[in-house]
């Protein structure tokens, strides 16, 4: 009983230690290896399915008169705006190790906002249907901004505006667009099962600790079968850590001062970093990719302290 309520209380700390392990398990034990090597590519391509469930769950409490635009939206999406180019005019004329931690943390600060970031606002007590308008917003906003921002980090990275529009709508499409839509046609013509559906406590947040474990060990993959310095990981690692912070402290002062504190938090500070890494691999330094891997642990370890500090004193201590 002591484990299941420890688990239960530190749902994201178990997920990612969970997936890490299991990772390590099947990728260092030498009989296991084939059947990590099997079950690893499965886990990742049903990804999509599962944050789609994930958010059909969650959008389930929605109600439409609930979406509104909010100040605070686009005041986030102009933060995020002057960081970027803030950091890509701190790669110019930077040395190649330091370059490569910059853009790392250029990479976490660019990646959309979270399809699943709803999931832990509700169970903060923040607004869904706020975090969702933003979610919405910005991940169109990153669709533009990738294709004009990039080649100023890598020259001649290759991306068309068009082809980086695609990529992210479609994403956005699959995994945030139609769970939203599927969802306000079960609350409309399917009202009894809406009703279940919210009616399960956490059905959510412990579907997305179950995905956060696969993303772990597709973080653990990456950072191990980098080869670089030390000192680079180091840097790689700990920055983002930096920029979570940062993210996250922004977020909540200014949606603090339109009485939505939780959701700005979440907004600007939870990525989605599965995006990020694709993006990084694809169009920059390949090796840059590990700091959005490791900005998965700092979002999630914010995650949890603010989870613990709400179950334990009723609030936010953040």
């Amino acid at each position: 009983m002591r484990l299941i309520n420890f688990i239960k209380h530190w749902t994201l700390p178990s997920a990612m230690i969970f997936g890490a392990s299991v990772y390590l398990l099947f990728a260092e034990v030498s009989f296991l290896k084939p059947i990590g090597n099997a079950a690893g590519p499965f886990f990742v391509e049903i990804l999509p399915v599962l944050i789609f469930a994930i958010l059909y769950v969650t959008f389930c409490k929605i109600r439409l008169h609930d979406l509104k635009f909010k100040l605070w939206h686009a005041w986030l999406q102009l933060i995020r705006i002057a960081i970027a180019l803030f950091l890509i005019a701190m790669m110019s004329g930077a040395g190649h190790e330091v370059k490569l931690v910059l853009e790392g943390m250029f990479i976490c600060v660019m990646c959309p906002s979270a399809a699943a970031a709803s999931v832990i606002t509700d169970k903060l007590g923040g607004s869904i249907a706020s975090m969702t308008v933003y979610t919405l917003i910005d991940n169109m906003v990153t669709a533009v901004l990738i294709p004009l921002l990039f080649p100023l980090v890598e020259k001649g990275s290759g991306i068309s505006f068009a082809a980086s529009f695609m990529m992210i709508l479609e994403k956005v499409a699959v995994v945030l667009i139609l769970p939203f839509v599927c969802a306000m046609a079960t609350r409309r013509w399917l009202p009894k099962l809406a009703e279940k559906i919210v009616a399960a406590k956490d059905l959510g947040f412990y579907m997305w600790a179950f995905n956060l474990a696969v993303v772990m060990g597709m973080t653990m993959h990456n950072i191990l079968s980098a080869r670089i310095s030390g000192l680079t990981m180091s840097m790689l690692i700990l920055a983002p850590l930096v920029v979570t912070i940062v993210l996250f402290s922004i977020g909540k002062g200014t949606g603090r001062r339109y009485g939505e504190s939780i959701c700005g938090g979440q907004a600007l500070g939870q990525k989605n970093t599965i995006v990020g890494i694709w993006l990084t691999v694809t169009y920059l330094n390949p090796t840059a990719a590990i700091a959005p891997c490791a900005y998965v642990i700092w979002q999630n370890s914010v995650n949890a302290w603010q989870l613990w500090c709400k179950e334990k004193y009723g609030r936010l201590k953040w």
